[in-house]
């Protein structure tokens, strides 16, 4: 087959690493098992670091220059002016974001109509996916690593059968397995909005609203589509299926990332993963650079091993107001227990910032206090408080803890879950809060932290008290052994599943052409 004419397979995945990072394991599991296939993959210029991995295993790496999050304003105290102005700032990126996609997928199936075995994989941060799927007429696939994370207005379901009462018949009375309202109503109802209808009509000469006839804008009888495939990277032991799911959704099993993915220094990549092909750790200790990070985790000066702090992204989408006053919280924790903390801080600058401000405010101290400062790590409040700003595969760290305290993302959920130990969830936004209350359902969490209880926003005396004593019962409720015996249990369960390769099966069965 000529390259021209080779089937193609487009990975586009916008938002956070943990929206992203998860979809790009299942491109290179298919650029590896499907060699005869263009695979290329779609995302912001800002996971650069993704590209050469996505490269060595000849994928084209597609970035678009848009961010991958807007910092949100939390307090409602900004000016009428100042809502004006990110209303407006949001807009542009929004309209450059999908020029750009556009152009994206133009580059691909624009001089080559698109063939059998063709197909777009989105995640649900990219529905300008779907609506190019539909302009150049291929298949379109839906991958998430979480649940839904946003649901319909209570009032969409009657809004839509009084306005196009002919397209809700369309959905209530399809043939089997034929696209059909439970389609829409767990994650394609944004399709339906005005704001994609606009850039449906005014950028892509389609109809304003799916599966509606361009000229007529009646519905299309007559040449419906199956139910869109949907694939969950999440485990059916963590997550129950409802039976209000589409017919095509299928859970895979955790989608956990190679581990050669996962390190910031190339060094410890070497020592403990050398061979790309497998996530299995090959030596159990980091490089001389990092001797530090090695030495936090195994000194025995404390009753139980470090507790991982990480919020991932949190900081960035502005949810971290007071860096400081969230240290505060740890050291106060540290003081009144016997616990140490390995923090990550995820390239959140002022978080950082703040870190290397006690660093220094320490080092000129009276005080016999030691601490160390390199390149990666500072250790502060008393040797109790390691701060990391590289990355680690958690998959080597969390077993290496006692439990971890983080912000409910799908991806440090499913490494803690696999690793069996308890976790502490505090939930800022969409999927989080269904994963903070689904782990402490399944009772491997205590019941999930306030906000104000781990990221006060005020150098208060008496906030910070009440957030380090809200945080330290959450800790000891976590370390009780009825949880730490959950999670051993629950990793267990899961430990012979392999979510990416399921994934690739079904994609396998569902979408590629027979070869």
């Amino acid at each position: 087959m000529e390259e021209s004419r080779r089937p193609r397979a487009v990975f586009m995945a916008f938002g956070t690493k943990g929206d992203v990072f998860p979809i790009a394991a299942i491109a290179t599991a298919f650029a590896c098992d499907q060699q005869w296939y263009h695979v290329l993959f779609i995302t912001h210029l800002a996971h650069q670091s993704l590209g050469m991995h996505l490269e060595a295993k000849n994928i084209t790496y597609v970035p678009v220059s848009t961010p991958p999050v807007l910092a949100v304003h939390q307090d409602g105290n900004i000016s009428d002016s100042d809502q004006v102005f990110f209303s407006l700032h949001k807009k542009m990126i929004q309209q450059e974001h999908r020029k750009e996609c556009l152009s994206a997928i133009e580059r691909v199936f624009g001089d080559c109509p698109s063939i059998e075995g063709d197909f777009i994989v989105i995640n649900f941060f990219s529905l300008e996916g779907w609506n190019l799927a539909e302009l150049f007429q291929v298949q379109c696939v839906i991958v998430a690593p979480y649940v839904v994370p946003y649901s319909a207005p209570s009032s969409f379901e009657c809004q839509f059968k009084h306005k196009l009462p002919l397209l809700y018949k369309y959905f209530q009375e399809p043939p089997a397995n034929m696209v059909c309202w439970k389609d829409v109503i767990h994650w394609m109802w944004p399709l339906f909005t005005e704001d994609w209808g606009s850039w449906r009509s005014d950028c892509l000469n389609l109809s304003p609203l799916p599966f509606t006839d361009p000229v007529t804008n009646l519905p299309m009888w007559h040449s419906r589509l199956p139910s869109p495939l949907l694939l969950y990277g999440f485990s059916k032991e963590i997550v129950e299926w409802p039976d209000y799911w589409p017919s095509n959704a299928h859970v895979c099993g955790f989608w956990f990332l190679p581990m050669e993915w996962q390190f910031s220094c190339t060094k410890c990549r070497e020592i403990l993963s050398p061979n790309p092909y497998t996530c299995l750790v090959q030596k159990d200790n980091l490089c001389t650079d990092h001797a530090d990070l090695q030495h936090f985790l195994t000194k025995s000066s404390s009753s139980c091993s470090p507790i991982f702090v990480g919020l991932s992204s949190i900081g960035s989408m502005g949810f971290i107001k007071n860096p400081h006053a969230f240290l505060m919280v740890l050291k106060l924790v540290l003081e009144s227990t016997n616990y140490s903390f390995i923090l990550f801080s995820a390239g959140y600058e002022p978080l950082h910032a703040a870190i290397q401000l006690i660093c220094g405010v320490s080092s000129k101290s009276t005080e016999l206090q030691k601490f160390t400062c390199n390149e990666d790590g500072i250790l502060l409040f008393n040797d109790q408080l390691y701060c990391f700003s590289g990355t680690i595969p958690y998959s080597w760290l969390f077993p290496k803890c006692a439990a971890i305290v983080h912000h409910g993302g799908s991806g440090s959920t499913a490494a803690a879950l696999r690793a069996g130990i308890p976790q502490i969830v505090c939930p800022f936004l969409l999927d989080q809060f269904y994963w903070a209350e689904r782990l402490c359902w399944i009772g491997v969490a205590p019941e999930p932290l306030q906000k104000q209880h781990l990221v006060p926003e005020r150098d208060d005396a008496a906030d910070i008290n009440q957030a380090a004593a809200a945080l330290s019962r959450a800790i000891k409720l976590a370390l009780c052994p009825e949880i730490k015996a959950r999670a051993s249990e629950i990793a267990e369960t899961i430990a012979s599943e392999d979510g990416i390769g399921e994934a690739l099966r079904i994609l396998k069965e569902k979408v590629l052409i027979n070869t």
